[in-house]
């Protein structure tokens, strides 16, 4: 069972509450917001794990309240659309969102969504993700073999985006959502620049754990 918070964004009561009865019995503590122009508001001030956010909402726009909480915070977000023409961007992330579910949808199958973002940004304080490489969470550094790497925080956030998911190809433009909170506006080579950077301070095991995938981006390989 989990006490991670919910915060469920969702115009509609009924399919809110449908949201919420799954996800209580998944062992998870709901809060529900049914008016986007409430949503950043409550957000602060329940400080949930994970938000399900509608991307249809009165008051304001599902993808402006992302892109509003994503300037202070990188708490996961999973968008939930109807609209099938924001797929093609949902798919690309370019939201800042973690993750999308399409309506209709299973109940279960956005309760499986929940359990599996969480488990990839609630990794527990000093844990391993490659051989003597450690991430700290909660002090945001890394460690290869007790040695700190002086990672910044822009690297760190690249290093656990990357290791998250080992295998994983993920753009340049997915990996600037990850590592930029404030949105700002930067060329996609600065995330090479990133990578070139964590290479060299993660030294030899850096090009067997950071793969460059032309024309798609980068993947970890532990």
């Amino acid at each position: 069972m989990s006490d991670s918070k919910i915060l469920i964004v969702e115009d509609e009561p009924s399919l809110s509450g449908i949201l919420r009865d799954y996800l209580q019995a998944a062992g998870y503590t709901c809060a529900q917001v049914f008016d986007g122009a409430e949503a950043v508001v409550q957000f602060k001030a329940y400080a949930p794990d994970l938000v399900l956010l509608d991307l249809a909402l009165p008051g304001k726009d599902g993808m402006d309240i992302c892109q509003e909480i994503r300037v202070f915070s990188d708490t996961p977000i999973i968008m939930v659309t109807a609209r099938v023409e924001e797929v093609d961007r949902l798919v690309g992330l370019e939201t800042g969102a973690d993750d999308y579910v399409c309506k209709p949808y299973s109940p279960r199958e956005v309760v499986a969504r929940v359990k599996a973002v969480l488990r990839r940004h609630q990794r527990a304080p000093g844990d391993a993700v490659a051989a003597g490489l450690v991430l700290d969470e909660a002090a945001g550094r890394a460690s290869l073999f007790g040695q700190d790497l002086g990672l910044t925080q822009v690297e760190f956030r690249l290093l656990r985006t990357l290791a998250s998911e080992p295998g994983r190809i993920y753009s340049r433009d997915q990996l600037m959502d990850h590592l930029y909170l404030d949105r700002r506006v930067v060329t996609d080579r600065a995330v090479d620049s990133h990578v070139k950077n964590l290479r060299r301070k993660l030294g030899e095991s850096g090009d067997a754990w950071i793969h460059s995938v032309y024309g798609a981006g980068y993947r970890f390989e532990s």
